[in-house]
């Protein structure tokens, strides 16, 4: 293996040309994590020679697993979400960036500085509760979510961006919130068919199946979303979802269908419906 940063990063690039969509940059990514260094620093300096070979040798490990599709989130440990730096594990879905959407239009029916009451469902890592946590601080966020190992790693996420008004639950939906009422639920469920074929191969192979596949249809989730939300919302609360660019129609008919109001689908950065929200009735 060559020593010299700028010959590391293009041997990298060229083992990354089927897992990456930007193969140069990953490579750059994952040889600032092995060096311990940031990317800037590369970018600095591409004649300089490294002669840590342990430094090297990790860079060679993040490459293979890279090359084999495994997410870069994965190999580093850490996603940035909202700005935010989370820890991720293989244990869940690795946050995207089209789930921002999601909490810009959860925040935009949030007053800043008002106390609310907020449910994300199916949290993972906790990056929709976190992220709505950090830019309301008076609001009260409840993640839930199946996976223990899921409640675990969000909780430790909080912790690690010293957000107290956050906290994690473990069950199945709805199930850890009892009888509460939130004014606002949030939550990107799996929404993808069982055996799509359009789903990417490092999918696939290294992310967890239950939060990527919902079933036969792939609305299941979706539909259990939507159907326990009347029963959940305070008077005039919102639910927000993220659903599959084709699935925008279906998801307007199952919340008007439910009882909501004000129903309404807003797009992705790449044009694609990602995002569909209703309101419950106001109390006369």
């Amino acid at each position: 293996m060559a020593t010299e940063i700028r010959a590391l990063i293009e041997e990298g690039a060229a083992r990354l040309k089927r897992a990456a969509d930007d193969p140069r940059r990953e490579a750059e990514l994952l040889l600032a994590a092995a060096l311990r260094r940031s990317r800037a620093w590369l970018l600095a300096h591409p004649e300089e020679r490294i002669l840590d070979c342990d430094a090297t040798d990790r860079y060679e490990s993040h490459v293979t697993r890279r090359a084999t599709g495994e997410p870069v989130a994965y190999i580093l440990g850490e996603k940035e979400f909202w700005s935010l730096p989370l820890a991720v594990t293989r244990d869940v879905l690795v946050p995207r960036a089209e789930t921002e959407l999601v909490v810009e239009r959860a925040l935009a029916h949030l007053p800043a500085g008002e106390s609310r009451r907020v449910l994300d469902l199916g949290t993972g890592s906790g990056a929709i509760a976190l992220a709505i946590a950090h830019d309301r601080p008076a609001c009260r966020v409840l993640g839930t979510d199946v996976s223990d190992a899921a409640v675990a790693l969000a909780a430790s996420n909080a912790r690690h961006l010293g957000l107290r008004n956050a906290d994690f639950e473990a069950g199945t939906w709805y199930e850890p919130a009892a009888a509460q009422r939130f004014d606002m639920i949030a939550s990107n469920p799996p929404y993808v068919a069982d055996g799509d074929p359009e789903v990417a191969w490092q999918v696939r192979l290294h992310e967890p199946p239950r939060a990527v596949y919902a079933g036969p249809t792939g609305f299941e989730a979706l539909q259990t979303v939507v159907a326990g939300a009347p029963g959940r919302l305070a008077a005039g609360g919102w639910l927000v979802l993220e659903h599959g660019a084709t699935q925008g129609a279906t998801v307007r008919e199952l919340l008007r269908a439910t009882g909501l109001a004000e129903v309404a689908t807003f797009r992705d950065a790449a044009g694609h419906e990602r995002c569909s929200e209703g309101r419950a009735a106001l109390q006369g």
